[in-house]
């Protein structure tokens, strides 16, 4: 039987052929971005002004909460994204395009604040220790999809405003409708992997504390018995890890380390053996780097502010919190935790960051009619 013979140009033109419904809608991203902005800012702006007028406690930490003022802000500034991203998709003299640049360089890490409590809520929900506050979580996911939304739209303005390819970001002929190339598995360099590990050392203290209070011992002036006391009301699986000598809190952050790892080894690019089905298939690119980029930048931040917190606190130049009397913490200890807090928070958080950015480059595709 004759095998017919595949060419260079059969292969391209296989390549470029027409993609499946859900292939086409991915690689026309930098079309439906703006409009996924508007939706979403839009969709965040009449739930905070309903929030505000209605008087919703919306809290922001475990303390404090979100007045109607600063919500109507939020709104204002959602709704100046909208149009940002509106006006993005037209020709604009110099001013308008600064004008856009800025709106979007601004309202970005505003509403990015917004997810810090992410994870919070993430291990909370996972533990099966109920929710806190279903406005606080409605709020952390609104900032979450427009946060995801305006840097889409920020990426692509920028990429088309440089006359680059607004996907990819090459500089190639020809649109961006067509498949892309994937670079093969690689291992990340030492300067992002050393930093990352001595990042993730601040974990060591934090970690060792709650692993002697699940243990039976005593730490910091609280004794083991209150400890268990006091979380006497989680879910069964917490009370089942805590017998055995592991915090919850402990288990996602050794979830993190191995989120981690997969972003800086081959096996986060490509299924190890072990996944049986999954063998040798491409890890899709956003599956490590979305929960990375959620959880990483909430932690960088709280864990930053906690060790500033600490020392300032300790001096007297900022109040000191209230002991938990449940607990019987002291001052001090309540100071020591939430700087070990602080370190192992902010190591992950910041270790997150390094690898995610490296994985963002090292795995970075390119159209395929830039690679002939």
């Amino acid at each position: 039987m004759a095998v017919p013979v595949t060419t260079q140009a059969d292969e391209g033109t296989a390549r470029l052929a027409p993609a499946s419904r859900w292939a086409g809608w991915s690689r026309r991203w930098p079309e439906w971005a703006p409009a996924a902005g508007v939706i979403c800012g839009a969709v965040y702006a009449v739930v905070e002004v309903s929030w505000a007028a209605t008087g919703i406690t919306v809290p922001f930490t475990p303390h404090t909460s979100y007045s109607p003022v600063v919500q109507l802000i939020l709104a204002a500034l959602a709704i100046a994204a909208c149009v940002a991203c509106r006006a993005t998709g037209r020709q604009l003299d110099r001013p308008g395009r600064m004008a856009v640049g800025g709106t979007l360089v601004l309202t970005v890490p505003v509403f990015a604040m917004g997810t810090t409590g992410l994870p919070a809520y993430f291990v909370t929900l996972a533990a099966g220790s109920g929710l806190e506050s279903a406005t606080g979580l409605a709020h952390v996911l609104l900032s979450t999809a427009l946060t995801a939304a305006l840097v889409l739209v920020a990426l692509s303005y920028r990429r088309r405003q440089s006359g680059s390819c607004p996907r990819c970001g090459q500089r190639h002929t020809g649109g961006y409708d067509v498949p892309l190339v994937h670079p093969g598995a690689t291992t990340a360099s030492r300067r992002t992997r050393r930093p990352a590990y001595l990042l993730m050392c601040g974990m060591l203290p934090w970690a060792g504390v709650k692993t002697v209070w699940t243990l039976g011992g005593d730490a910091l002036g609280i004794t083991a018995a209150k400890w268990k006391e006091s979380n006497s009301g989680g879910s069964a699986a917490a009370k089942a890890l805590a017998e055995v000598g592991i915090d919850v809190t402990v288990l996602a952050a050794g979830l993190g380390f191995l989120l981690l790892t997969g972003l800086m080894y081959p096996w986060g690019q490509v299924f190890p053996r072990w996944t049986l089905v999954l063998s040798g298939r491409r890890v899709p690119r956003l599956l490590p780097l979305i929960p990375a980029w959620l959880t990483a930048f909430g932690l960088s931040v709280y864990g930053v502010f906690l060790v500033i917190y600490a020392p300032l606190a300790a001096l007297g130049a900022l109040p000191a919190p209230e002991p938990d009397a449940d607990l019987g913490a002291t001052v001090s200890g309540t100071l020591w935790l939430a700087a070990f807090g602080g370190l192992a928070f902010g190591g992950l958080g910041f270790a997150l960051l390094a690898a995610a950015r490296s994985y963002s480059a090292r795995t970075r595709p390119g159209c395929a009619t830039a690679h002939p």
